[in-house]
Parts: C-alpha cells; sequence; structure tokens
C-alpha cells in the first residue's frame, strides 16, 4: 500500500477508537463492527470529505458550525467527523434518534 499523508488524526469516541487500532470493541454492538471498520478504513485514506460519497455510506454535509459530515452505519448510527487539511478529525459514532 503506497504511503498518503493524510488520515485519521483524532477520534471523539473511544470505542471507535479501540475499534480501529484492534479489530475490537465491547464499547459498540459487535453486529456492527465491519460496517464500521469499512468506514473507517476509507475515511484514513480520504484526503477530502467529498470522498467519502461512495454507495451505501449515505454520506452528506451536517449543519452548523464546525463543518461536521456524516456517512451511515446501520439505521440511526453514523459516523461523523471534520476535516482539517487532509486529516479527519473529531471522528465520532453517534445515533441520531
Amino acid at each position: 500500500m503506497p504511503y498518503s499523508r493524510h488520515m485519521i488524526r483524532n477520534f471523539s469516541h473511544p470505542g471507535l477508537k479501540e475499534l480501529f487500532y484492534s479489530g475490537k470493541s465491547r464499547r459498540i454492538d459487535k453486529r456492527l463492527h465491519s460496517r464500521i471498520i469499512r468506514r473507517l478504513d476509507f475515511l484514513n485514506m480520504a484526503a477530502s470529505p467529498e470522498q467519502m460519497n461512495l454507495p451505501g455510506f449515505d454520506y452528506h454535509k451536517l449543519q452548523g458550525k464546525p463543518v461536521r459530515y456524516t456517512v451511515h452505519v446501520n439505521g440511526p448510527i453514523c459516523v461523523t467527523f471534520g476535516f482539517d487539511g487532509e486529516d479527519a478529525i473529531d471522528v465520532n459514532l453517534e445515533d441520531y434518534h
């Protein structure tokens, strides 16, 4: 895999960080692990938020400041994130309902 400068710089959700680095987390429903890991892998490679606009991710920009984005995992559960330059920041797991 070629080296890239962009990456996930930090996580707001400790379970996401654990899942991303170890492949498992007791803080997140095990049934969602593979879907979340897939999204985090793509986010880690993305150089801009628009690169997360992939089939099945339901990517969109959220309202408000600071500017944040979301991709759906399952139902109301989403991975949300901001961008600083080419790095994803403040990556979080949120339930919108």
